[in-house]
């Protein structure tokens, strides 16, 4: 298997707009009403929408692939802390998906050390996410990859709000690695 990890551009939006809305999608369907899928689905993902975010000077977009297709991608926000939590100089994981056909192979652990890497790149002192309280094998991963739990923020998907678990990394950029990529 050969991945390889880098930063979108915006001839990606389409690809990535249709690969996150598919990831989400899979992940969370089952659970969840499905207007309220729909309407979320429609609101957070499309080109336009990705090619924004893409473009975004304050944010980063990787993208995992194996043999040149899409297997993951992680979307970070460079000062961007959790409404009423102080955070110092913090850095969300505002989107971490990997497809289904590539869980368990290395895809996540690899994604998730160029997230690190990038987050220390950009300055970042804490990189932080919200994860669903009851996506489990989330919550687990994001144990293993060295999150704490330091309390709970609200996510609203289509008209239901959800608790999602706060989780911080302390980050130290002596540590962090080398560059996958220049910027």
């Amino acid at each position: 298997m050969t991945l390889s990890i880098r930063r979108a551009q915006p001839p990606d939006a389409a690809a990535l707009a249709g690969f996150a809305a598919r990831t989400f999608f899979e992940t969370y369907a089952d659970a969840n009403d499905p207007a309220d899928m729909a309407d979320h689905l429609s609101a957070k993902y499309g080109e336009t929408i990705q090619d924004a975010e893409i473009r975004n000077p304050l944010a980063s977009y990787l993208l995992a692939e194996v043999e040149g297709g899409l297997a993951g991608y992680a979307y970070l926000l460079f000062e961007h802390a959790p409404e009423g939590v102080a955070l110092d100089r913090p850095v969300e994981l505002a989107r971490f998906y990997v497809a289904r056909e590539w869980h368990g192979r290395g895809v996540a652990q690899a994604l998730m050390t160029a997230c690190v890497n990038e987050a220390c790149r950009g300055g970042g002192n804490t990189l932080w996410l919200a994860v669903w309280q009851e996506n489990a094998r989330a919550i687990s991963f994001y144990r293993r990859a060295g999150f704490d739990l330091a309390g709970t923020v609200k996510f609203k998907l289509g008209s239901q709000w959800q608790n999602d678990h706060l989780m911080t990394l302390a980050l130290d950029p002596v540590e962090a690695g080398e560059p996958f990529a220049p910027r």
